[in-house]
């Protein structure tokens, strides 16, 4: 009985991997929770995450002045990965050099936060300058 469970566990699990993984071995589905997301997406170019996951919200593309080649590209997908409590992030943010991701950013915030910063008060006259003023 142990052996025919066994056979059916593993022949399951070798049906499963064969339809993530391509004829190297590599993955071919791109995995969604944080930490697997962020050790692997790095291993996919531009258009298998297009294939997985759609065009993204937002796509801004860096280009050089003088020939108009695209150098590097921000792209924005919003509720596609999920922290360690299984809880959607809002925006994934991926940053590109070339056909590869070297930056993955997730945000709660949908990318929109303004931040303010208030400027230090100034010393009174009788009170030296703190040094990051002088």
């Amino acid at each position: 009985m142990r052996a025919l469970l066994l056979t059916l566990l593993l022949g399951f699990y070798t049906s499963v991997m064969a339809e993530v993984t391509d004829d190297t071995g590599r993955n071919t589905e791109i995995p969604t929770t944080e930490l697997e997301f962020v050790e692997s997406i790095n291993q996919f170019s531009k258009a298998q995450i297009i294939e997985q996951f759609g065009e993204p919200a937002v796509m801004d593309d860096l280009r050089l002045a003088d020939t108009g080649e695209v150098i590097a590209s921000i792209w924005r997908y919003h509720f596609i990965n999920t922290n360690p409590d299984g809880e959607y992030y809002e925006t994934t943010e991926l940053d590109f050099l070339g056909e590869r991701v070297v930056t993955v950013v997730f945000i709660n915030n949908g990318g929109q936060e303004t931040i303010t910063i208030e400027p230090p008060d100034l010393p009174l006259e009788d009170e030296p300058a703190p040094e990051f003023l002088l």
